[in-house]
């Protein structure tokens, strides 16, 4: 049995710190080729995301946020070239660009994918990474992704404060009551109701389980006033 592998490494200082490894889940026959390769991140808001290509271990979803405890949230996976005999193929990379993954596989051609929501992602979260828009894309040139202001990106927020109780459920609901009732208003009563929404966010940041999130999402909310929208 063969098994694919990530080294996962902190910056600290002017030091690498190792954290973790993360294998391959699923184990490979002994007629596929199977090593970690090509990859980009994916812009999901307050997360450290990435697709990558394994060969014919396919391609996989990492959510690495987490450098110590790493962990796949999906896959797709065509499954041996051969299932008789060693035979090149699967995928040599694999790249996120404006909202489509695009997944070069040797022996077989183009695979254009999409992400879906799932108990580990939610729409909000795909919304705000397909917000982010690049003219180009070079991912060994690491690009820094800008979130524009959407009310997707604060709903993604409130999604991942939910997801890990970093913020009272009740709490919650009521931001989320909160920006359904500005969406629906229009111009500078928008703008008032949000500037409102992110300051009572602000204040509420210091009790929080998780005060740089609830932080992130009064910034949000902030740029959804100042932007008009």
């Amino acid at each position: 049995m063969e098994w694919g592998a990530n080294a996962i490494f902190t910056i600290e200082g002017t030091e690498m710190e190792f954290q973790s490894y993360f294998k391959l889940a699923a184990p490979q026959t002994p007629e596929e080729n199977c090593v970690a390769h090509n990859g980009s991140l994916i812009p999901i808001p307050g997360r450290d995301i990435m697709i990558q290509g394994w060969y014919q271990g396919g391609i996989l979803l990492l959510d690495w946020t987490d450098p110590v405890n790493p962990v796949e949230i999906a896959y797709f996976d065509r499954g041996p070239v051969n299932p008789d005999r060693m035979q090149m193929g699967g995928s040599w990379s694999v790249y996120w660009y404006n909202g489509l993954i695009v997944n070069s596989e040797i022996a077989r051609g183009l695979d254009i994918l999409e992400l879906v929501p799932s108990e580990a992602l939610t729409q909000n979260e795909i919304d705000a990474a397909n917000s982010v828009q690049l003219t180009h894309l070079n991912s060994q040139g690491q690009p820094i992704f800008e979130w524009p202001a959407t009310f997707a990106l604060a709903r993604a927020y409130l999604d991942q404060l939910e997801r890990h109780g970093g913020l009272a459920a009740a709490r919650i609901d009521r931001l989320r009551a909160g920006l359904a009732e500005a969406e629906e208003m229009t111009g500078s009563g928008r703008a008032d109701a949000l500037r409102s929404l992110a300051d009572g966010v602000s204040r509420g940041a210091g009790g929080a389980g998780d005060a740089a999130k609830v932080r992130m999402l009064a910034d949000a909310v902030r740029s959804l006033a100042d932007a008009g929208m």
